[in-house]
């Protein structure tokens, strides 16, 4: 089912934890099944009090927990999920983006977490260096830069029409992308809930490669046009 009973039927009754873990993945879906990643996702890539929460761990450990090989016996279904997952995202993303054209920088500005002024600068250097549309796409794979740059980008005046139309094209890329590389290896991999924790690590590295790639690209670029 993918309507309200088929969404209903996959997320756990929050009153079966006595405590939610909002940093562990796991925790969040046992406690609030596929509708708490829709949630997760609009907080962390649309709210800055949300750059602390798991969103590549999420993804992908919802991706797994579809397969139904995960310990505690929590299966999720997987259309609900990919649905959920990428409104929770798109939303988020573009409800950051005109919060940051209401207000300009004023909230990055009287943040005092080292972590989101670390992730402006970032998405300060991403805009300066690939230009609106490809930053737009890279920020959504960086952890914390996901949720500062949206407001950031709207506080610089980045058009309306270039980020929506390359922040739904990251979005979609980013949610689908991890929810399905966790399915595929949940459906493949014998015992996975073994290597659970390893495969959530290595995601999020993976999750620096298109950055790290792209500046990689970059400096070549520059040094080319140097010995030119």
């Amino acid at each position: 089912m993918t309507g309200p009973a088929g969404l209903a039927a996959t997320a756990a009754p929050a009153t079966s934890q006595s405590a939610v873990n909002l940093l562990s993945a796991q925790s969040l879906l046992s406690a609030f099944g596929v509708l708490g990643v829709g949630v997760v996702l609009f907080a962390e890539t649309g709210l800055l009090i949300g750059f602390f929460l798991p969103g590549d761990s999420l993804l992908f450990t919802a991706g797994l927990l579809c397969t139904g090989t995960a310990p505690g016996g929590l299966r999720l279904s997987l259309t609900p999920l990919l649905l959920v997952a990428a409104v929770g995202a798109l939303a988020g993303s573009q409800c950051g983006y005109l919060i940051g054209r209401k207000a300009g920088g004023a909230l990055l500005d009287r943040s005092d977490s080292p972590r989101l002024r670390q992730g402006a600068r970032r998405a300060e250097e991403l805009l300066e260096r690939y230009g609106h549309a490809k930053a737009v796409v890279l920020a959504r794979f960086v952890p914390v830069v996901r949720t500062v740059f949206n407001p950031l980008a709207g506080a610089l005046g980045v058009p309306v029409r270039t980020f929506t139309v390359w922040q739904v094209t990251g979005g979609l890329v980013w949610s689908t992308g991890l929810v399905l590389a966790g399915y595929a290896l949940g459906s493949s991999l014998p015992n996975v809930d073994h290597y659970l924790l390893p495969m959530v690590a290595l995601i999020v590295a993976l999750s620096l490669v298109p950055l790290a790639a792209e500046f990689s690209r970059s400096r070549r670029a520059r040094a080319k046009e140097a010995r030119g």
